[in-house]
Order: structure tokens, then sequence, then C-alpha cells
């Protein structure tokens, strides 16, 4: 997968991607931990996620944050990571004017910077939200959700504990014109210990079955393009 080096709002930002030979595939943005954590675009759980949207034809991205690895910039507690993340979009989308709408994937404090760029750009038509944590971030901007996505979490994840994902996704399922898919993984913790392999499966098998065009609303007419 070729190595990128593209400008964000904060100085370069270094990333991997890899185009997909249909010019009108769908884009695919992935999301790392916290940088003040140890997250990095290299995570295990990142690399499959890029892997697998990869093998499905999507155009794919995966990147640093500012100031992780080659990227330049300081941390910004948030707001200066969905600068890079809406910047890291836009790159992409200049080299694919023709891609067929957007996903957004992103695990843990990614999972956070995914549900607001969701809110940000209408062309992304799906989301993978990986152990999000309402218990540390605001999710309250998610007024209303504008897409059908993914949310999965482990039952003994004690970083966002299931009863404060659970208050997100009850909110969430309020919400007309979307599907909510909510997986609880039995005994996985927040960082899905010895269960990587059972999270691909269950993220594999969501984004697949949404290419088919299930898990939305009947019929989908919410967007016009």
């Amino acid at each position: 997968m070729p190595e990128v080096i593209f400008n964000g709002p904060a100085g370069r930002l270094e990333g991997r991607y890899q185009p997909s030979k249909d010019k009108n595939a769908p884009i695919a943005v992935v999301l790392h931990p916290h940088p003040r954590f140890g997250g990095t675009m290299n995570n295990q759980i990142i690399y499959q996620l890029f892997y697998m949207f990869q093998q499905r034809g999507f155009t794919t991205l995966r990147f640093n944050f500012r100031g992780i690895g080659r990227s330049q910039g300081e941390f910004d507690h948030g707001a200066g990571e969905l600068s890079d993340a809406a910047g890291a979009l836009d790159w992409v989308q200049s080299l694919h004017p023709d891609s067929k709408g957007c996903w957004v994937a992103g695990y843990s404090f990614g999972a956070w910077i995914g549900m607001q760029l969701l809110m940000r750009r209408p062309e992304i038509e799906g989301f993978l939200s990986l152990a999000p944590q309402p218990n540390t971030y605001d999710f309250s901007f998610l007024a209303p959700c504008p897409s059908s996505g993914l949310i999965i979490h482990g039952d003994a994840d004690r970083v966002a504990p299931p009863k404060d994902v659970q208050v997100l996704v009850d909110k969430l399922k309020l919400q007309k014109g979307i599907v909510i898919t909510q997986k609880t993984m039995p005994g996985a913790n927040h960082f899905f210990t010895d269960q990587v392999d059972t999270l691909m499966e269950e993220c594999s098998d969501y984004v697949d079955r949404r290419l088919q065009g299930e898990l939305v609303p009947e019929p989908e007419a919410k967007r016009l393009r």
C-alpha cells in the first residue's frame, strides 16, 4: 500500500492509501485511537479495518493525526483532529472526483472524530463506530444522526462502560430515516484483546450486508445524488 504525505490544516499528514481500480468506488477513511495513549494508524484494529475495506474494492485511507509519526502539528484535543479528518477526506476526493459515496470508520477516540465528520459531510453514507466513549466525549452533536451505521463494543469494556454506550445507541435508535445496528461482543474489553478476529468478522459482515442493500431504511431514498 502506498505511503503518502499530503497537506493538512496544521502541516503535512502521513498516511497509507490504496486506490480502487474502479473510479466510481466508494471511499473509506479509517481513524485511529487517542494519540496521547499510543494511538496511531498502525494500530492493529485500524490496519485490519483498512484491509477489510480495501478487499471490498473501496478506495481506502488511514493516516496519523497531527503530531503522530511523520504528521506535523500538535495534539489539539479533538478540534484539530476533526479538521485533519476533513482534510484527509478532501484529499482523497480530489483524487477520486467520480467516487460514489463515502464511509468513515473509527475506533475509540477515532470513533468520536468519525461521528463528528459524519455530521459535516452529507456524502458519508455509512459508519463503523468501534468502542465509542460517550462517558468521556460529548456525542450530543448527533442531532440528528444523518446516516445508518454500526456501533460495536464489548460487554467487558471498562474504558467505555456498556451502560453508557447503550444510552447513546438508544438515543440514536429513536431517530427516523436511519438504522443503527448494535453489536455487543461478549467478554470483549476496550482493546478487543484476543477478539480482533471476531471484531473484524462482525465489521465485515455489516459492510457486506450494507453493500447488498440491507440494514438501511426501506426504501432508502433519504439522499438524492
